[in-house]
């Protein structure tokens, strides 16, 4: 794959910091395939990360939301299985760590686990002062003001 040097950007631009860190992220294949996961729009303005987990605990998973990254890290705790000896093992039971990357206004609103299955439900929620408003169109001219007189002032 090719890589980009983006430092000229870094140089002459201010503010897109994150933006640079996300291109390098991407171009990068740094992110392994373990735990698999999946990314769903369930609402206008809710989405769901749902991450395969099967094997971990409760206890064993730790789900951590910092400015606008969600962390979430799976340890299994050792010596579990020290009764057993395994022949083969094809379950992994590796610690992980996978880091999403979230929008701003974007939270996290619920997480569950359920059937192997770590379910992460965001919702973005955008401030009052950050919502489109409409704003209302006036007339092009303004009106010209009528002055009456009456016919006792034309007399005088």
């Amino acid at each position: 794959m090719r890589t980009y040097d983006l430092t000229p950007f870094y140089r002459s631009t201010v503010g897109f910091d994150r933006l640079f860190n996300l291109l390098d992220q991407a171009g990068s294949d740094g992110s392994p395939g373990y735990p698999p996961y999946n990314i769903e729009r369930t609402g206008e303005n809710t989405y769901r990360i749902t991450v395969a987990v099967s094997g971990f605990a409760k206890d064993e998973l730790s789900i951590v939301a910092k400015e606008n990254t969600l962390t979430i890290k799976g340890e299994k705790v050792a010596g579990e299985n020290s009764k057993s000896e395994v022949l083969y093992r094809g379950i992994a039971a590796r610690a992980f760590e996978r880091a999403f990357q979230l929008a701003d206004f974007v939270q996290v609103k619920d997480a569950s686990l359920e059937n192997g299955l770590l379910h992460v439900d965001l919702v973005r929620e955008i401030p009052e002062a950050k919502k489109p408003r409409q704003i209302a169109i006036n007339g092009g001219a303004p009106k010209a003001q009528v002055i009456e007189n009456s016919a006792a002032q034309v007399a005088a």
